[in-house]
């Protein structure tokens, strides 16, 4: 095969990978030269975040447990206003994407550096990406200063997420992989990591429905997630990406429900425009490359996750807008985003339809 001219920029991070890793959490706070960490995590979390503020000692500023979903302004702003007053020199984000989003908005301002330890299969702290919602808009950019500077990957730390949750959030890390299989700046490189990235975190499943504290799995599934971020933070994101974040941040929807629901849909909206990535993800996948919309789709079904816009929240009257807000900035593409097919793409997400061209 071919290899064509590209250009790939690594995203400096540093990765504590290994049940147990958490024990690591205050020699990384060192490193950083930081005294006064401010935990980050959801009020589901608080308890979780107390126990991580013990471990960091005389380093702890003190538990923000406000992260929230889609990181709205006013949350930004509180959790930034928190970091001053407890005069926090870093920040360690607890969690899932909510709440490494969260770190990375305090980032944006004030340059306080990340550790993440992250809970989900996010792969948010692999990504110089943040979101922030204002006015009803989620609005998405690139900013290295947003960067963790370092990743703690326990195992042990998923081992109760809920099966539901670990479903979606699996879902959500494949399709960071799947849309840099054909995103206009990927590279063989960025390929090797999503196809792995995707086996990974689809093959964790099956164990994890039999025993959700299977460990070997759980690794497998941050192993894969790990991947799967770090391939979203070094490709530009396509049609996937841009509904999940017009829905997410327009309608308030769960943001890995919506990942699971909508990923059949846009790669078969794109296959015939992306036949080597839907190629790649088959064998990911080990299916024909012509059956990863559908089976993806079945996957998720035959797990107990969602597979209908309608199941997870989304008003039958906010479809055309959502069509409308999807085409006004869109992101690059293999193929043309066009109003009317996106319109007849959102229906059959509504209503959990098989995914078709």
């Amino acid at each position: 095969m071919a290899i064509h001219p590209f250009i790939y920029q690594a995203n400096p991070v540093r990765v504590v990978f290994g049940a147990g890793s958490l024990c690591h959490l205050a020699t990384e706070v060192d490193r950083l030269g930081a005294r006064r960490a401010l935990v980050l995590c959801t009020p589901g979390q608080a308890r979780a975040g107390a126990r991580v503020a013990a471990l960091l000692g005389e380093r702890s500023a003190g538990v923000f447990a406000h992260a929230v979903m889609h990181v709205p302004i006013e949350s930004a702003r509180a959790a930034r206003d928190e970091a001053r007053r407890a005069g926090a020199d870093c920040a360690v984000a607890l969690g899932g994407g909510s709440t490494t989003g969260l770190g990375k908005a305090i980032a944006l301002e004030s340059g306080l550096p990340i550790v993440a330890v992250p809970t989900t299969y996010a792969g948010s702290e692999m990504t110089p990406i943040y979101g922030i919602t204002e006015g009803g808009l989620k609005k998405t950019s690139r900013d290295a200063r947003v960067m963790p500077r370092a990743v703690i990957y326990d195992p042990e730390l998923t081992l109760d997420l809920p099966l539901a949750i670990t479903v979606t959030s699996a879902f959500n890390a494949i399709a960071h992989a799947a849309e840099g299989l054909y995103a206009p700046d990927g590279n063989p490189v960025i390929a090797l990591m999503a196809e792995e990235g995707i086996r990974a975190c689809a093959a964790a499943l099956a164990p994890l429905q039999a025993d959700a504290r299977n460990l070997d799995a759980r690794s497998d599934a941050l192993y894969g997630a790990w991947l799967c971020g770090s391939v979203l933070g070094a490709t530009t994101m396509g049609l996937h990406h841009k509904l999940c974040h017009t829905l997410g941040g327009s309608f308030n929807l769960p943001h890995a429900e919506v990942h699971t629901v909508l990923l059949p849909h846009a790669l078969a909206y794109n296959a015939a425009s992306a036949r080597d990535a839907l190629r790649r993800a088959g064998r990911a996948l080990g299916i024909d490359a012509d059956t990863v919309p559908r089976e993806l789709q079945e996957l998720a079904r035959r797990h107990q996750a969602p597979t209908s816009l309608a199941a997870i929240g989304m008003p039958a009257d906010g479809l055309d807008r959502a069509a409308d807000l999807a085409v006004q900035t869109p992101y690059p593409n293999p193929r043309t985003l066009e109003r009317s097919a996106l319109r007849g793409l959102l229906q059959r997400a509504f209503d959990g339809a098989v995914p078709q061209a």
